[in-house]
């Protein structure tokens, strides 16, 4: 017969081993912030041809130029030798913008479909980035909050190879004095108010080209 100290003793056996620690919560954006953001990253009183509180190369400020005839209006052109991002227009224009593209060899030329855009996106690192560079990614290994000094910054345009996501991505960054280097993991980065004024624009489902950078291009001979 079982006694009530031995019910007891064997309840406390069964239910005092301690819990498992509770799941990382996955990384989020407060979308009651988004205003908030917006208007943080973007200068009083703001002009895009014109307001540079960066330090710029005053070529990199978005200007509005002639597409060549035969391009598709709604796709991307990255420039990546001129560090130039062509955003095509229904009128024969594109916007042009100045970009940062990845070091080495982590930048991937080809073309790509804009599958996901996002605003203040969160982000995670991946594997291969954190194996490459653990003093840059380890301690984000489980994922940024959106936000101002989240590494994708104020908008993200995902690129995808068929339904494949490539991890690469047409982002904002919260190191504007990037522009116009290689500083990236493998994506391009664009002023984080320069990205706002564009991202209303790019449709899902837009062609993104991503071209070869300097040291990719035979030289002539």
């Amino acid at each position: 017969m079982l006694t009530r100290r031995h019910f007891v003793t064997t309840a406390t056996a069964l239910f005092s081993a301690p819990l498992p620690m509770a799941l990382q919560a996955a990384p989020v954006s407060n979308r009651s912030m988004w205003s908030t953001w917006d208007a943080q990253v973007t200068p009083e009183n703001y002009d895009p041809a014109t307001s540079n509180p960066w330090g710029l190369n005053p070529r990199f400020l978005p200007r509005l130029v002639e597409a060549n005839p035969d391009l598709i209006p709604g796709d991307i052109h990255v420039d990546a030798v001129a560090r130039y991002l062509y955003h095509v227009r229904d009128d024969g224009t594109a916007m042009r913008y100045g970009v940062a593209i990845a070091r080495g060899n982590l930048y991937e030329p080809g073309t790509y479909t804009i599958r996901r855009k996002t605003k203040w996106p969160t982000w995670t690192p991946t594997a291969a980035m954190i194996k490459r560079d653990p003093e840059l990614y380890e301690e984000h290994a489980e994922g940024v909050d959106g936000g101002p000094t989240n590494p994708l910054g104020s908008r993200a345009f995902y690129l995808f190879v068929g339904n494949r996501d490539t991890y690469l991505r047409i982002h904002g960054s919260p190191a504007p004095q990037s522009i116009g280097g290689r500083a990236s993991s493998g994506c391009v980065r664009m002023v984080m108010a320069h990205i706002i004024d564009l991202y209303e624009f790019v449709s899902i489902g837009s062609t993104a080209y991503l071209y070869p950078p300097e040291d990719a291009i035979a030289p002539h001979s």
